[in-house]
């Protein structure tokens, strides 16, 4: 089932969205650990009251979790899931058949 190429198909389509995702995610955290730690003075730079640019993109960090995780569950339901149920019932269907 592996080298099927509806599996590989599957495959490919997991990895082109996992991995940019993931290089998007991974670069904007180590931008905001750069800045906070090179950058102390810009990411102190006052906003509204006590709110500071460094706390508005320390919470950016948890929006962007939230963002992707939506992204990622809406792409698989929509790209993933389907295809993998179709070779899940292709296995399926050939394993009854190899034991009949």
């Amino acid at each position: 089932m592996q080298a099927s190429p509806e599996f590989q198909e599957l495959r490919r389509r997991l990895r082109s969205f996992v991995f940019p995702m993931t290089a998007f995610f991974l670069i904007w955290y180590v931008i905001y650990v750069l800045l906070s730690t090179y950058a102390s003075g810009f990411m102190s730079t006052p906003v509204w009251g006590n709110v500071n640019i460094g706390l508005l993109l320390g919470l950016g960090q948890f929006v962007t979790t939230f963002a992707i995780t939506g992204i990622y569950v809406r792409f698989a339901n929509r790209e993933l899931d389907p295809r993998a149920e179709a070779l899940r019932a292709e296995m399926i269907t050939s394993q009854e058949a190899k034991l009949s």
